[in-house]
């Protein structure tokens, strides 16, 4: 698709304060940008001093169908009591739309960052994201895609190997790491898993502590896949400290919903693809002018040597056995 269709040159401030208007809310103070790549997110403050966060969405990233396939889960979750930021009902709806930009509102909810070595919030965390695939299990998603080969493999090889942004004298050596590496991918991945609605990027910038509960933000990237998925990227350091970690994880969310775990064999596919995918994201948004100032090494040669040698060793922890957990479940 062409870049230009992701572009957000046209959502000024005026646009902001406009669109905002036009679902009768307005803006007093703020309108502070957000740390949002891939959406424009603003916070601020209206008339009656509340505080907001607004989300105007990528244009042609998601259609209408699929950003309301999000709010309908998160609502559903939320009304489950399960601590999720939700988008606000305005004019009987949540998805409102602005000279072509689509947005939503949300409340602003503040707290303190998840403590990923912390084993209270683990154990709550693992609680919720249990809930979470209780509801998720009820049904799977109609419009949102489905976490699989196609999408996290395929298509952004395409977009890695025809960039003009990667130095020429890498190309060849890129070419030949990343076929081996989606050929081990392709060997240990397999498809044969209940699909779940997910969050599908739960990792710790995405989750608030607040009250002694976790609060997951962030469900843009939700779509159907393997409940592991909303597991692995809260697990860091070495196999042992992992299986301690995914132990912590597990022990409560098994009350809400039962772990495949012959999905942990999906671990380590699931993280190349992410590296391939995360890749390719920032050579497609590229042209967006936040993405040169925020991943400005994606230019240098000595970044893509360096991530050579970590397909590399990707291939290696695929070949390598599966973690497994401590405890018996």
């Amino acid at each position: 698709m062409d870049s230009s269709a992701f572009s957000f040159q046209l959502l000024s401030p005026d646009l902001i304060v406009e669109s905002l208007a036009s679902i009768g809310i307005y803006i007093d103070s703020g309108l502070t940008a957000l740390n949002s790549y891939e959406n424009r997110v603003y916070q601020f403050h209206d008339e009656e001093h509340k505080r907001y966060v607004a989300k105007f969405y990528r244009p042609h990233r998601w259609n209408r169908e699929q950003i309301l396939e999000e709010h309908q889960f998160t609502e559903q979750l939320y009304r489950a009591d399960i601590p999720v930021v939700s988008p606000l009902v305005i004019n009987n709806k949540t998805l409102h739309e602005y000279q072509g930009y689509l947005f939503a509102l949300f409340p602003s909810l503040g707290g303190r960052p998840y403590e990923m070595d912390n084993p209270n919030q683990m154990e709550s965390v693992g609680t919720m994201i249990g809930r979470i695939h209780q509801i998720g299990a009820t049904q799977t998603f109609s419009y949102r895609p489905t976490i699989g080969l196609e999408e996290y493999v395929y298509r952004p090889q395409e977009i890695l190997l025809s960039s003009t942004y990667i130095p020429n004298s890498i190309q060849l050596d890129l070419k030949t790491v990343l076929s081996k590496l989606i050929k081990t991918i392709e060997q240990y991945w397999h498809d044969d898993w209940q699909p779940i609605r997910l969050h599908a990027d739960c990792h710790a910038g995405n989750i608030l502590w607040r009250d002694d509960n976790a609060i997951f933000l962030d469900f843009d990237d939700s779509r159907n896949g393997p409940a592991i998925q909303d597991l692995w990227m809260l697990l860091y350091g070495n196999q042992q400290e992992q299986r301690f970690q995914l132990d912590e994880l597990l022990e409560l969310y098994q009350e809400f919903y039962d772990f495949d775990k012959e999905q942990l064999k999906l671990i380590e596919p699931l993280r190349a693809m992410r590296i391939i995918h995360h890749l390719a994201w920032i050579i497609e948004r590229w042209q967006d002018p936040a993405f040169p100032i925020a991943f400005p090494w994606i230019t240098d040669i000595d970044f893509w040597k360096r991530q050579l040698s970590e397909f590399n060793q990707q291939i290696n922890a695929l070949k390598a056995p599966p973690l497994q957990l401590m405890s018996i479940f």
